[in-house]
């Protein structure tokens, strides 16, 4: 009987021993093994899967280690972010994903994993305001204006790229702010949603500074006020809606890169430090610049901060609103 126990107490000595071995063996020679996949989880042409490849680019010269895109799409990101949970926890998935994440959880009870506890933030790649723009027609020259024929009981509607959508939910928490009366009316996109906008068909658009200004430069659309708490660069004459009479307004789009929860912390701080590294090329930055996004970066521990804030931000507005998905 003593020969057994101490039989068994050697065995799991040894098991306490290999355990730690293994774990070190899996995570100290990341990435060497396989290609890392960036998982766009949206199509392909966006914004998200064109953060993904400018990102693969540089990782792939940074690690010696090809770094590829594959694009898993449909409900909002929820399908892409999943398949990357799933995945082995390895380090060699992450999932790319939009503002979407941080509404998700609000719209969809439902939803295949938990948004706080299954999954580990990497890192938020930037920000972008929307841009609330009206035809160059228009009767409204500013959002001042707008919020005085909202107030005179003018039946006023909005366009946004679709139900449930960050675009649609920040007007919504803006016009519950002001007491105003708007009519939402949800598009399938922001490629529709410029159509009717610049035909005149709906009298704001609000949509990210990426989608708008290509018209706001061809002059078909007029800004009338970025939905961030300071200006765009890519705008600077145009106000703030916190300067328009909402002090505090802040909604921004932003993008971020998401690990498993499962994934070892060491390798996401390494994934997160590679970024950050990336982020700092001046290549890099112009052409994520050049989408529109102010960088953000930072650590692990800030991703997580932003990204919880998001969840309550946007959880209170679509309970206020009663918002529901399309």
């Amino acid at each position: 009987m003593k020969t057994s126990r101490r039989w068994f107490a050697a065995l799991a000595l040894l098991a306490c021993a290999w355990l730690p071995a293994q774990a070190q063996t899996q995570t100290g020679d990341w990435p060497k093994r396989q290609p890392i996949k960036l998982v766009a989880v949206f199509p392909p042409g966006g914004s998200v899967d064109q953060v993904s490849r400018i990102l693969a680019q540089q990782l792939t010269h940074q690690l010696g280690q090809t770094v590829i895109v594959e694009n898993k799409v449909g409900a909002s990101g929820v399908i892409g972010t999943h398949y990357v949970i799933a995945a082995p926890p390895d380090g060699y998935s992450y999932a790319v994903v939009f503002d979407t994440h941080g509404v998700n959880p609000s719209l969809m009870p439902s939803m295949p994993y938990d948004t706080r506890k299954d999954i580990a933030p990497v890192i938020v790649i930037g920000t972008a305001p929307m841009v609330i723009a009206t035809p160059a027609a228009s009767e409204y020259k500013t959002f001042a204006e707008v919020v005085a024929a909202s107030k005179a009981k003018k039946n006023i509607s909005f366009g946004s790229v679709g139900s449930g959508s960050l675009s649609h939910l920040a007007m919504a928490m803006l016009v519950r702010r002001g007491g105003l009366d708007m009519t939402h009316v949800p598009y399938k996109g922001g490629g529709p949603l410029m159509q009717d906008a610049v035909a005149g068909h709906v009298p704001l658009s609000v949509a990210s500074v990426f989608v708008t200004k290509p018209h706001l430069d061809s002059k078909r659309l007029r800004p009338l006020a970025v939905t961030t708490a300071k200006r765009s660069p890519e705008l600077p004459d145009v106000p703030t809606v916190a300067e328009s009479g909402f002090p505090g307004f802040d909604a921004r789009a932003w993008w971020g890169v998401l690990a498993s929860a499962k994934v070892p912390p060491e390798i996401v701080r390494r994934m997160n430090e590679e970024i950050n590294k990336a982020l700092q090329v001046p290549e890099v930055a112009e052409k994520l610049s050049g989408q529109g996004i102010s960088l953000m970066g930072g650590s692990t521990e800030a991703a997580h901060a932003f990204i919880d804030q998001q969840l309550d931000t946007w959880a209170a507005v679509v309970k206020e609103n009663n918002i529901k998905s399309e």
